[in-house]
């Protein structure tokens, strides 16, 4: 399984942007997917997630009410519409995907497959 992320670019506060995520290779729906971000300096932390069965979505806190993760099994894609961006939300955001449990599926090691990332800059 192969990822790819894009659609990232720089917009002022308050901008949107959807980051798509395309996936190649057999058994996308069999994967939950996720997409977590890193800012320069930091740990990779954890933005949002979508078990492989659907259902709800799982959200950081910093990303709640603004962030919207989708996915589409017959495309093999991947999203997150980002709305009423911020400054703070500037960082190289990644796809993943994996089989994590319920109490695990916050933490990038429980994703087996990654795509390189896309920036996202949000300036003030």
């Amino acid at each position: 399984v192969q990822l790819q992320a894009y659609g990232g670019g720089l917009v002022q506060a308050g901008a949107s942007l959807r980051l798509s995520c395309a996936v190649s290779g057999s058994g996308f729906s069999t994967y939950s997917v996720a997409w977590f971000r890193q800012a320069p300096g930091k740990e990779r932390g954890f933005v949002a997630a979508l078990k492989l069965g659907g259902g709800s979505p799982f959200y950081a806190d910093s990303v709640k009410g603004r962030f919207t993760i989708s996915r589409d099994n017959a495309k093999n894609s991947v999203w997150l519409q980002m709305n009423s961006l911020k400054p703070e939300d500037t960082a190289v955001y990644f796809c993943a995907a994996g089989r994590p449990i319920t109490s695990t599926i916050r933490a990038a090691s429980a994703y087996y497959y990654w795509g390189h990332g896309t920036q996202v800059t949000v300036s003030s």
